[in-house]
């Protein structure tokens, strides 16, 4: 089935900037010609593909469908890098899957040293980001783990090493008796966000018992290492982001030396693979930067 590249656009172009006053003034159109290319789309493929809101989301028809209107983006940007043809649609827009702390840490520097993209990055927890990748809304993602998603090449990239920190007066505090499950259920926690198993995994590892202390939920890599120092909790720190203030005795682990190894992964979909190379090559060049090798990874989630 094939399907009109402009209808393609206005799609894009709706879920990109949120409506379709919005899309329209991004494709020098007027609101009522961007209605009537999704109308025709919607009709060509016989499903709703706009939940029409503040803002415009897409269903699971039109994500699926603005996602392999992406891709044929890219694969038409290789071809004219290959066949050094003037491309005057501009450069190719990718959508990637990444946790927040790789974000964070080292997958902007992935990004830098990538020419003629432009990034749509998704932002979610570690352990859910290959769904994006299976459902098909994504072009690459940072996964957990070396399993493979189906129909994706995965490159190992290594392990984040995560640290249990706490500043100095908070480990004085709540843990002065030492770091035991039953202090732990009692001193207050940070977590990411509802899907951030991390802290839970750890005193898991450490303790053998599922604890269930009170938690302050922090959804911002660089603001949970501030509440970590300002005394609000103890978290689960990425090495990279709390060296600088381990080394200033700003924080401290709770336990010296019990780490959490994280390995991840970078998957991309096989098809896209080739053209997608350029940044696959970034992508591994910038994490070995921050990340511990794939044979010194200890622990995998």
């Amino acid at each position: 089935m094939l399907l009109d590249p402009h209808h393609l656009s206005a799609l894009s172009a709706i879920l990109r900037y949120g409506s379709f006053d919005a899309a329209a003034s991004q494709l020098a159109v007027t609101p009522s010609a961007v209605s009537q290319r999704i109308k025709a789309l919607e009709d060509r493929v016989g499903a709703s593909l706009i939940n029409r809101g503040s803002p415009c989301t897409g269903t699971p028809a039109g994500l699926r469908i603005a996602q392999y209107a992406e891709d044929i983006g890219l694969l038409e940007a290789q071809l004219s890098r290959e066949l050094a043809l003037e491309q005057g649609a501009g450069p190719g827009q990718v959508r990637i899957a990444v946790p927040a702390d790789s974000l964070a840490t080292w997958f902007v520097d992935a990004m830098a040293q990538t020419q003629d993209m432009m990034f749509d990055l998704i932002v979610d927890d570690q352990d859910y980001s290959a769904d994006w990748l299976r459902r098909g809304e994504v072009s690459a993602a940072v996964t957990v783990g070396g399993q493979p998603v189906s129909g994706c090449d995965a490159v190992a990239l290594g392990a984040m090493r995560y640290l249990p920190t706490a500043s100095p007066d908070f480990i004085s505090t709540w843990f002065k008796n030492g770091v035991t499950a039953k202090t732990l259920d009692l001193a207050p926690s940070l977590t990411f966000n509802r899907k951030d198993g991390l802290q839970n995994a750890w005193m898991e590892a450490q303790t053998g018992s599922r604890l269930s202390p009170p938690t302050h939920f922090m959804p911002s890599s660089h603001a949970f290492v501030e509440a970590a120092i300002a005394g609000l909790g103890w978290g689960m720190n990425p090495q990279e982001l709390v060296r600088a203030p381990i080394k200033d005795g700003q924080l401290r682990s709770i336990i010296p030396d019990a780490h959490l190894d994280v390995t991840l992964t970078w998957q991309v979909g096989r098809i896209l693979a080739p053209a997608l190379m350029p940044l696959t090559s970034a992508v591994q060049k910038a994490a070995a930067k921050v990340l511990l090798s794939p044979v010194k990874a200890e622990r995998h989630r």
